[in-house]
């Protein structure tokens, strides 16, 4: 499990002042550019010529209100993973160690100029597998 923290932001926030809906999803692909780093692989798959990980499939549940100027602590795990793609599961807790939200990304592999999908490169498969 990799773990990062955000701060919510007034331009994070609704009207209201609580957290606008996409603004989890922002915060989700924080915590998954976060997580990729820390594997320190050879390739960058953000600006990779020949293979991407875009994302097909999100959603998002929300359990309490989350405020302008609260902290969350974001935990990432890979709950799925197939030859050619996989799923990421993030936890959004609070500093009390409450759950306020949860998030769940699918990236596939694809090539970068046709779009096919293709095998997961085996140290990107590696270290999904431990995350």
């Amino acid at each position: 499990m990799y773990q990062t923290e955000v701060k919510v932001y007034f331009y994070d926030a609704d009207p209201a002042g609580i957290i606008f809906y996409a603004s989890i999803f922002k915060f989700s692909h924080y915590a998954y550019e976060d997580l990729m780093r820390s594997f320190n692989l050879e390739r960058n798959y953000f600006f990779d010529s020949e293979i991407i990980l875009p994302i097909i499939h999100t959603q998002a549940d929300y359990f309490s209100p989350i405020k302008v100027g609260e902290k969350l602590i974001i935990s990432v795990t890979a709950s799925q993973l197939r030859d050619n793609s996989f799923e990421l599961s993030y936890k959004f807790t609070d500093e009390n160690e409450r759950i306020r939200a949860s998030a769940k990304t699918v990236h596939v592999c694809v090539r970068k100029d046709n779009f096919k999908k293709v095998k997961l490169p085996s140290d990107l498969f590696e270290k999904l597998k431990n995350a």
